[in-house]
């Protein structure tokens, strides 16, 4: 296995981090990743908001929902929380179809450069996003996509195989276990 499919591999969603903050630059170059995956007719209609301030982590924090099949045990406690976030904007102009999928190409760069680096992070779909809009001061030609949360990792998912279900839960040891269909039941050849 070369070593980006290792990479590939071995990124799981971390939703418990360590309290240490992850500098500027390496916020800009996950940033700069996504900006630079594949985009439908090449329009661009992406925008990326970095969140580090102490002040806003909190806030932002309260607008997100996590892990709903293990709730509330898939929440971040205090110490174990998020240490930068990026929101993922959709420039209004463009709204269409297209926008999903290349804000989906654009939010896999950022978790599998964040994992180069060694930062977990979790993809967050369920957001009170008027309220987001205000702690952030959206402009008002955006509108919110998505929520990547970050930070280094206080815990180490693991996954197993599994054809039974898609539902991931902690052990009694609070290991995050994350089924994963079996490739053979997924794969068709010619």
């Amino acid at each position: 296995m070369n070593e980006f499919s290792k990479l590939i591999k071995t990124r799981r969603t971390v939703r418990r981090f360590l309290p240490d903050k992850i500098s500027m630059d390496i916020l800009t170059d996950l940033a700069d990743c996504a900006r630079l995956a594949p985009s439908a007719s090449n329009r661009q209609p992406l925008a990326f908001h970095i969140i580090q301030k102490e002040d806003l982590l909190e806030p932002v924090f309260q607008t997100l929902s996590w892990a709903g099949y293990i709730r509330p045990r898939g929440t971040p406690r205090e110490g174990e929380k998020p240490t930068a976030y990026i929101v993922v904007l959709y420039n209004k102009k463009f709204q269409e179809t297209a926008i999903r999928q290349d804000a989906g190409a654009a939010i896999q760069n950022i978790l599998l450069a964040a994992w180069s680096y060694g930062i977990g992070s979790c993809w967050i779909g369920t957001v009170n996003r008027d309220e987001l809009a205000k702690v952030i001061k959206l402009p008002e030609d955006y509108t919110i996509g998505s929520v990547i949360a970050l930070g280094y990792p206080a815990e180490s998912p693991v996954i197993e195989e599994s054809e039974q279900t898609v539902r991931y839960y902690k052990d009694e040891n609070n290991v995050l276990h994350v089924p994963k269909k079996p490739l053979k039941s997924i794969l068709f050849v010619d």
